[in-house]
């Protein structure tokens, strides 16, 4: 016997063998779906006996192997039930004369036989037979289990017979000695008379009785008799069949202590009533221990009853003992070179029982004993399979990796170069199957938990194997797959060299075919799973970039509520309702807009050890409709972190989700979804979309800036502008507003705001006027509108005394006359020099001031607009300002008139250029470089009762600041109506200069008109500013004088008086002129009170003598009224009077 049955297992003891075979030409598929129905069969309860039989079916059978049935009953066939397809009738003698050529082959050993005909009808199929079966068809075949179990009834009763008849064989010392194939030749020419030969003989039919009694099922007969055999055998050391009964003993003992089997749960099989009784019994208090009785042998060994031989505890070995007899009788058949197969099948069967038993060291022994035993020349074929059930049978008892390792031999069998068809495809199925004892799965995520598991070499052994294989069969697909699953599970393993060779093949791979994230279904139904190549590159963090800020969107403040969670009422909670896996899909709170690029940064880095290209890198998202606008990239070897931009547009509005991103490497495609990578930093993937926006681009006249105002980053502008100017200049900003996005641009505002200066500004500093661009709206796309914005700087023209003084060595004072050419020499030779002292005091004049402010244009449109959302644009303007004149002493002189006064300014000219000065009504002044000259200017006096009324509520709990505010309006009024300017003709550069911050109080109180207003009229004509008024000797002179109350509270009484006199013009002053001017009434006016707002008149004569010029002088009179209020209010303007010849007069 040559080919084991490696899938035998104890209780295949119990059993009968059965064979079913084809006659002629049947269906494959047909005859098989009988066989199902026959081997269904497998136990039959016998009638009128609580006895089971158990049938074991097989459709192909060695006669050779047929030839050991007296060795073991079970490997006899006793049955034969042969399956035919008869047409007609002419076939069947043929068919029937076939059934006899197999029963023939089987003759020796077989105890009944059936033919299940098929197809035949007729008179034949009408013939009532007990050995042929007639169907009509495969399909009306009903009684096919019924037939099989009256055949199987057939062989029972048999079977009986043989079990009784040899176990109660009397025939002296005629028992007939039983022998394996190989024995026969051996025993020719023995000494049949001999005691050891007769002794063999008994040994050998106790054993072969056993077996019987077992497949009769009748367990405690069995194993007495095997008990017997073993004693009887042991004497003669007839050492093969006492491996046997060994054997036997075994398999009877398994039987009764493992009812349910040991194939496993496919062969498992139902317990028998004998059996289940049997186990009822097995742990009965009290139970009586019978041991087998020496005496009740007869002299050639057979005892025809064995009732009192029957004894449960001792007959039948403990599990322990079961495993010690297997090694007894496994050593005894390792005598014998032809009994290999026995060998080996006993070591199966006894590693199944040590499985049960859970003892795996023990049963791995028996394994490690069937893997060296030599059964001569095998097939590969046969090679294939040994190794397979090895392979099993450690994976049966939890040794996985031994398990895999002769599946893999096995496999690799597969493809034997001495096999001229080499089978692929059954290589790459046993490889597969290997892959759980190495652990190895086919799945990426397996390996993303937690460290390694597995040996990496030998599992990237493996992986090549299943690479090679997929390749041999045709599939590179499959190839692509496993190829890309060693790169990504294996990479941390594979050298520098090993690497570049596995991407290059793996690149020739995908040239043919390439990968992607789709499953691969195997024609036996596994499923790989898409390999992501979250390595290539490693990801570290991904981080959702906000939108620039001048397209960022801003909500309407009014609307910010609408938008905000009512998750909770509550602040603060301590309980934590969300987990970790949360924190990745927290909506950021930022706003990303329909139509617009949208960036998301990854920090990537590339562990090969060479350059690394991604093709096709891009994200993936869902939640709206996005279109990714995919990236190529290129990573040096071993780069470090290396930021990557990842853009795209959403095309709706709604909540979007940032999943993972995808990539195209060495020609295979992964989505690299986030969720499965647990070690990438990220602040959250979830960001709303509002719906589109404009967009706006500004452009401007004059050249952008580098500079950045203070508080605000480079990030927050969205450009800026420098310009230098002198102080007091104005500047033209033009800018051009265009629409280069696809929505319309409905509204649009600008505002100002000036940033980071220490300076006090006069005036606006940016102006505009908007109306002009607002009626261009909406603006259209591809439409552009221009705006121009004043930039006037005005800032403090006041310098200090002290300033000068120090940038004059000789200490001469410079504020009165003008400073001559020696003086600035010395200021030029000190500016050469480098002190310290003189260049702090040179670098107040020439410090150039910076002045910075930013535009703000508010603009919305389409959908976003109605959605309460706009955008910003920011401007900024820096302006250097430069020093143009400086004001460095301001003082007043009294003018003739009361409503006038001189303005005296000192002007420096701080610049290198020269520098014209002007004023209204005025002559210019030509200021060279660092020279200071006076300025007169005559102004009216100012009425600053007629400014507006200051905000008392803002500056009612700060009278500082009421106070410049006061001084501010003051200034700017007096600033107006001078309209100093300068001129730099070298640059063509002009400006104003505002006296503004250089106005101090007491110059204040000097320009103010004084509360109380006199006006004084001679003959009808105002007398001031030097006007002389003509009359004529004799005539009377009219003299009004008027009063008007202009301060916030009543005035009066008051009285006046006129004293008229002569000026020599020589210091002499002539009071005495009774004779010269008489008074035609009195020369006293007397005034009431004078209410607010109002004004009275007094009316007076004089009458002139003589010729001449004459001064009135107008005095109060000193009393009560008047010592209350300033003398500055009482000041009234001179008369000069000039008295004429009445013939001059007439003349003329």
């Amino acid at each position: 016997m040559s080919v084991p049955d490696y899938m035998q297992c104890a209780e295949d003891h119990q059993t009968v063998l059965v064979v079913v075979q084809p006659v002629g030409l049947v269906p494959e598929d047909q005859f098989f779906k009988i066989y199902k129905r026959i081997a269904s069969v497998s136990q039959v309860n016998i009638r009128d006996s609580q006895r089971l039989l158990y049938i074991r079916y097989r459709h192909h059978y060695l006669p050779e192997n047929n030839e050991w049935g007296d060795f073991q009953t079970h490997r006899k066939v006793v049955g034969l039930i042969s399956i035919t397809n008869c047409g007609t009738a002419k076939e069947w003698p043929q068919m029937s004369e076939r059934f006899h050529g197999q029963k023939e082959v089987y003759s020796s050993t077989l105890y009944d036989s059936r033919l299940l005909v098929f197809g035949l009808q007729g008179e034949i199929a009408e013939q009532q037979r007990t050995d042929v079966a007639f169907y009509t068809s495969f399909e009306d075949c009903s009684d096919v289990e019924k037939r099989v179990e009256d055949f199987v009834e057939s062989i029972f009763i048999v079977l009986e017979s043989k079990r009784l008849d040899r176990a109660t064989d009397k025939s002296g010392d005629k028992i007939p000695l039983l022998c394996v194939p190989f024995e026969k030749k051996d025993f020719v020419g023995l000494d049949t008379d001999s005691r050891h030969y007769k002794k063999r003989c008994q040994g050998r039919m106790r054993k072969h009785v056993g077996d019987l009694c077992l497949q009769a099922s009748m367990l405690q007969d069995a194993l007495v008799h095997y008990h017997m055999a073993v004693e009887l055998l042991r004497g003669v050391n007839d050492f093969l069949w006492l491996g046997a009964a060994l054997e036997g003993l075994c398999s009877a003992s398994v039987i009764f202590h493992y009812p349910g089997g040991t194939a496993g749960k496919t062969a498992g099989r139902k317990p028998s009533v004998s059996q289940a009784a049997d186990a009822g019994k097995r742990h009965r208090p009290g139970a009586q221990e019978v041991l087998i009785d020496p005496g009740a042998l007869t002299a050639n060994g057979i005892s025809a009853d064995t009732s009192t031989e029957i004894g449960r505890a001792k007959n039948c070995l403990s599990p322990e003992d079961i495993i010690e007899k297997y090694k007894e009788a496994i050593s005894y058949y390792g005598k014998y070179k032809n009994a290999g197969v026995i060998e080996l099948e006993a070591c199966v069967k006894a590693v199944r029982v040590l499985a049960i038993q859970k003892r795996a060291r023990e049963a791995s022994e028996f394994l490690q004993n069937a893997v060296y035993i030599n059964l001569g020349q095998l097939s590969e074929e046969e090679k294939i399979q040994r190794y397979s059930i090895l392979s099993e049978l450690y994976e049966l008892i939890g040794f996985h990796r031994k398990s895999a390792f002769f599946k893999r031999v096995a496999a690799m069998q597969c493809v034997a170069p001495t096999i001229p068809e080499p089978g692929w495809r059954a290589c790459y199925k046993l490889l597969l199957e290997t892959l759980p004892g190495y652990s190895l799965s086919l799945d990426p995520k397996d390996f993303s938990k937690g460290t390694h598991r597995g040996w990496a070499a030998v599992q990237m052994r493996l992986l090549h194997e299943l690479v090679y294989a997929s390749r041999r069969m045709g599939n590179p697909g499959l190839s692509v797959r496993h190829l890309s699953f060693l790169l990504q599970t294996m990479l941390d393993f594979l050298s520098d060299q090993e690497k570049k060779e596995v991407t290059q093949s793996l690149e020739n791979y995908t040239s043919k075919c390439p990968g992607g994230m789709e499953v691969i279904t195997l024609p036996d139904g596994l499923k790989l799973p898409p390999v992501p190549f979250t390595k290539l590159p490693i990801v570290r963090s991904v981080k959702l970039l906000d939108l620039p800020v001048s397209l960022r969107p801003h909500k309407v403040k009014g609307l910010l509520g609408q938008n905000m969670s009512t998750a909770s009422p509550f602040i603060y909670s301590p309980i934590i309702m969300h987990n970790r896996g949360e924190e990745r899909c927290k909506k950021i709170d930022f706003q990303w807009v329909q139509g617009d690029v949208c960036e998301v940064q990854l920090m990537v880095y590339n562990p090969m050890p060479y350059e690394l290209r991604v093709e096709n890198m891009g994200l993936l998202t869902s939640g709206v409709e996005f279109e990714s606008l995919p990236a190529a990239l290129s990573l040096p070897a071993e780069s470090g972190l290396y930021p990557v931009t990842l853009v795209g547009v959403p095309r709706t509005a709604g909540n979007i989700t940032v999943n993972g991103y995808h990539t195209s490497v060495f020609g295979v495609t992964s989505d690299c979804l986030l969720e499965a990578l647990p070690s990438v930093k990220t602040g959250g993937c979830l960001v709303e979309v509002i719906p589109s926006l404009p967009r706006l681009q500004l452009s401007t006249s004059l050249p952008r800036s580098a500079h950045t105002p203070q508080p605000m980053s480079k990030e927050e502008l969205t450009s800026s502008v420098s310009v230098q100017l002198f102080n007091g200049e104005t500047q033209q900003l033009t800018i051009t507003l265009e629409n280069i996005g696809s929505e319309d641009i409905e509204t649009l505002e600008l505002t100002s705001k000036i940033v980071s200066t220490k300076e006090k500004v006069f005036g606006e500093f940016l102006s505009w006027d908007l109306e002009e661009a607002l009626s261009h709206l909406p603006l259209k796309q591809g439409q552009a509108v221009m705006l121009t914005v004043n930039i006037k700087v005005k800032l403090d023209f006041s310098g200090q005394e002290t300033l000068l003084q120090d940038l004059n060595d000789d200490g001469i004072s410079v504020t009165g006359l003008p400073i001559s050419s020696p003086l600035r020499q010395v200021l030029k030779s000190r500016s050469e020099t480098k002190s310290v002292n003189s260049e702090s005091g040179k670098a107040e004049y020439t410090h150039v001031k910076t002045l910075e402010a930013v535009l703000n244009f508010k603009y919305s449109g389409g959908t976003g607009e109605v959605e309460g959302y706009y955008r910003e644009l920011t401007l900024g303007v820096h302006v250097d300002v430069e020093p143009s004149v400086f004001f460095t002493r301001v003082s007043t002189l009294p003018a003739t008139s009361t409503r006038q006064c001189h303005l005296l300014l000192d002007i420096f000219n701080p610049t290198e250029h020269e520098v014209t000065v002007n004023a209204k009504n005025n002559q210019d002044l030509v200021l060279h470089a660092s020279e200071c000259q006076r300025m007169a200017i005559q102004v009216d006096k100012f009425d600053f009762e007629s400014l507006p009324q200051l905000d008392q509520d803002v500056t009612r709990f700060n009278p500082k600041q009421l106070e410049e505010d006061r001084q501010h309006a003051q200034g700017f009024q007096i600033n107006s109506k001078l309209g100093i300017g300068w001129t730099i003709p070298s640059l063509r550069r002009r400006g104003e200069a505002s006296v503004e911050g250089v106005l101090n109080q007491l110059v204040l109180d000097h320009l103010q008109l004084a509360p109380l207003q006199w006006d004084v009229l001679v003959n009808g004509k105002p007398c001031d500013c030097d006007v002389v008024a003509d009359c004529k000797v004799g005539d009377a002179v009219a003299l009004e004088v008027k009063l008007t109350n202009r301060s916030k509270n009543a005035v009066g009484p008051l009285a006046l008086t006129v004293v008229p006199y002569q000026d020599y013009q020589n210091g002499v002053q002539n009071y005495e002129l009774d004779e010269a001017v008489t008074f035609i009434g009195s020369n006293t006016f007397y005034i009431d009170t004078v209410k607010p707002r109002e004004s009275v008149v007094c009316v007076g004569a004089l009458l002139f003598l003589y010729t001449g010029d004459f001064y009135l002088n107008i005095k109060f009179q000193d009393d009560s009224a008047g010592r209350e209020l300033p003398l500055a209010w009482f000041t009234l303007p001179s008369v000069h009077i000039k008295s004429l010849d009445a013939p001059l007069q007439a003349g003329a």
